[in-house]
């Protein structure tokens, strides 16, 4: 009896410690949880932007609540494309592949060539994102003179999370601004609401200018210094609206702005435009709007913007799941809560879109503005466990749309089925670069995604959407797996770029994320296969059955099969292994060695040299052996490399912002609170079971 009562006293304590708990929809008290981490911005200068905006469109703006005095702020949108002519007498198909020796074949890639610098430079630069114009206000001080940001007193700003709607108040010379920026949920529209009686001393207006388009690797889109390369002109005006149209080579955009009661326009200079109201009133509206095709005058008014905006934000943040740190003990949970809101809605605005975001979303240029294949999952794949699959069917299209370019580069280089391209703009087009012409782990991320797509929707339907997808990615994981006829093992590479991408590609192989990856997807795709009742493909099940061993040394996992001083040389960038039992469910591995290997990593590892993803992809790794305390220590990493502004963007010398972090940290909360398969069903296992945190949560779905 004693020992009976002991275990039930155990059991209870156990229960009562975690304090974890699974609750129904509709418990949690979302507009509470958003509101509490609701931003407030004071001071005039700030690292980043405040932003509204919809996935496919945002505006980032200054303390002003326009792009006032920033020049690194923009206006883009997933449709903001341009290209330059391609050098004169040269045409993109004429660009010449590099042949290489890959056991045995020669075979072409798409690397720089120096015989052809003009066009692979032409190559790399286009397509590229640029900023559709920049919106800000104009604010004279009583001398008629520019008002600068250490003019501004008292600024504060607040963005409303709940309703999308932003705040700004500052005060110039005594007189009281307040301005209102507003995004419309469903279009590219922006609209203000200005109020200062600096309207009616004639010291506030606002300016529009348009810039040509930067040719910089990253950039904020803009080049002001090309003025005679771009065309603005006004084609329709009355009193209270105008639409410009746009030219910029073979790139053209209308932008149409209305206001509210009188104003005026006037022609700065050639892209840029002044707006000012008339004096009788002591607020003014704006509407602008862009569009890449013809425009009208017909906007939605202010009023029925901030409708929009105060309706689909709810929406937003009552749609899949939710989770509530706010009973813990752990007094870190505040700023955990907060990565994880504002992460949301950074997503929600720069990563929901049409298309997979470029890894520094609708903010600025990164890579000219290109998307990168590999980083799709850290983008896309927790709105699956969050179960927001709207937002992510969205873009999921890529992979369709990119089918047949992909079975044409795969078959070009010898290969069966679909070979996806490392990074492209809307055209699915690769660029000359020694990284994506050998980077591979991107290749079965769609095998994934039709996975997490069928675990949601288990249906026929589901699985022929996604069939020749899967079983073309898959018939490609088998091609590109060279038989060693001494070992009788099929090995990866050479050449390969590895996660990290601090390899020597032509020397390196069997990259160790990269086979248990192939595992997955192999596993995986045959898996499909059953359950559409077809037989299972041989070959498939001969490279599974012979893939070459996840490496080992001194029972650990390195990065790459003989890699030398892997702890010591190596020991930066990506901890890729951690992988293989985290973000992967362990597939070829050893739980025993994963163990020993994630605590070297802990040791070893210089997390400052890394990305923002690596702090979740560890975190999970460190939930799957077991360690939940260290799992919820690496998502409050204090690396500089996951370092959360007042906006909830990373940067820390990467790109900034760095929204793979973001997406990251918002996989490993619905991984540590909803489990993974395989997880013994131990409620919410990568949270600490001491009593040290309180974890509600609802509508979250367990990972792979």
């Amino acid at each position: 009896m004693c020992v009976k009562r002991l275990v039930l006293l155990l059991f209870i304590f156990s229960n009562l410690a975690g304090r974890a708990q699974q609750v129904s929809r509709g418990t949690i008290d979302r507009k509470a949880l958003v509101s509490r981490h609701n931003l407030k911005i004071t001071g005039a200068k700030s690292a980043g932007p405040t932003q509204v905006g919809n996935g496919n469109f945002a505006y980032g703006f200054d303390i002003t609540g326009m792009q006032t005095y920033d020049d690194q702020f923009t206006t883009m949108s997933q449709w903001s494309w341009h290209s330059t002519h391609p050098p004169k007498g040269m045409k993109p198909a004429g660009f010449k592949q590099t042949l290489v020796d890959t056991h045995g074949r020669m075979v072409g890639y798409d690397l720089p060539d120096s015989n052809q610098p003009e066009l692979t430079q032409w190559l790399a630069s286009n397509p590229h994102r640029f900023n559709l114009g920049k919106i800000g206000l104009i604010l004279k001080k009583e001398d008629g003179s520019m008002a600068l940001p250490d003019d501004l007193q008292n600024p504060v700003q607040y963005l409303n999370l709940w309703s999308g709607i932003a705040e700004s108040n500052f005060t110039l010379q005594g007189q009281n601004v307040k301005v209102t920026t507003i995004c419309d949920p469903d279009k590219d529209i922006l609209s203000f609401k200005i109020e200062s009686d600096l309207i009616t001393e004639g010291r506030l207006g606002i300016f529009l200018n348009f810039p040509y388009a930067s040719l910089k690797y990253f950039s904020n889109g803009s080049d002001y210094t090309k003025p005679l390369l771009h065309r603005t002109s006004i084609i329709l005006k009355n009193k209270n609206s105008v639409i410009f149209d746009r030219h910029m080579d073979s790139t053209s955009y209308q932008v149409a702005c209305k206001w509210s009661g009188s104003g005026s326009i006037k022609k700065q200079s050639a892209h840029n435009y002044s707006f000012y109201p008339g004096k009788k009133s002591t607020s003014i509206e704006y509407v602008f709007a862009f569009s890449p095709s013809k425009i009208g005058y017909n906007l939605p008014s202010f009023t029925e913007i901030k409708a929009k905006s105060a309706k689909h934000w709810p929406a937003f943040w009552k749609s899949g799941a939710a989770i509530d740190l706010s009973q813990s003990k752990d007094p870190r949970w505040f700023e955990l809560e907060r990565r994880i809101i504002l992460s949301e809605y950074v997503m929600a605005i720069n990563a929901a879109g049409n298309f997979p975001p470029q890894e520094t979303g609708l903010v600025n240029n990164s890579w000219y503005g290109r998307f990168h294949y590999e980083m799709y999952w850290w983008h896309a794949a927790h709105y699956a466990l969050w179960d927001r699959w709207p937002l992510l069917h969205k873009s999921l299209h890529v992979y369709s749309d990119n089918l047949v370019s992909s079975l044409k580069r795969a078959k070009l280089q010898g290969y069966a089925g679909a070979r996806w391209p490392k990074c492209t703009g809307p055209d699915g087009r690769e660029w000359p670069d020694k990284t994506h012409a050998w980077l591979i782990w991107q290749q079965p991320h769609p095998i994934f995604f039709a996975e997490l797509d069928y675990r949601a929707h288990p249906t026929l339907q589901t699985l022929k959407k996604w069939n020749k997808i899967v079983e073309k990615t898959a018939d490609f994981l088998t091609s590109y797996a060279f038989l060693d006829t001494v070992r009788k093992q099929y090995i990866l590479g050479p050449p390969v770029k590895t996660v990290p991408e601090n390899n020597e590609p032509l020397t390196t192989q069997n990259p160790a994320f990269e086979l248990a990856y192939w595992r997955y997807g192999l596993q995986t795709a045959l898996q499909w296969r059953k359950e559409l009742k077809l037989p299972p493909k041989p070959e498939w099940e001969k490279v599974l059955k012979n893939l070459a061993p996840i490496p080992v040394k001194d029972s650990l996992y390195e990065q790459w099969e003989g890699i030398d001083e892997m702890w010591t040389k190596f020991n930066f960038e990506h901890p890729a292994m951690a992988g293989i039992f985290g973000v992967l469910p362990g597939n070829g591995a050893d739980r025993h060695i994963m163990e020993k290997t994630y605590q070297k990593i802990q040791a070893v590892w210089k997390y400052d040299t890394g990305w923002g993803w690596d702090f979740p992809m560890v975190a999970m790794s460190a939930a799957r052996l077991g360690h939940p305390e260290q799992a919820v220590d690496m998502l409050l990493h204090p690396s500089k490399k996951f370092g959360f502004d007042e906006h909830g963007f990373v940067g820390g010398g990467n790109p900034y912002p760095y929204i793979p972090s973001n997406g990251g940290l918002l996989y490993a909360i619905a991984f540590m609170t909803a489990g993974w398969d395989g997880d013994q069903n131990i409620h919410e296992p990568g949270w600490p079971k001491d009593g040290s945190w309180t974890v509600k949560w609802e509508g979250f779905k367990k990972a792979p």
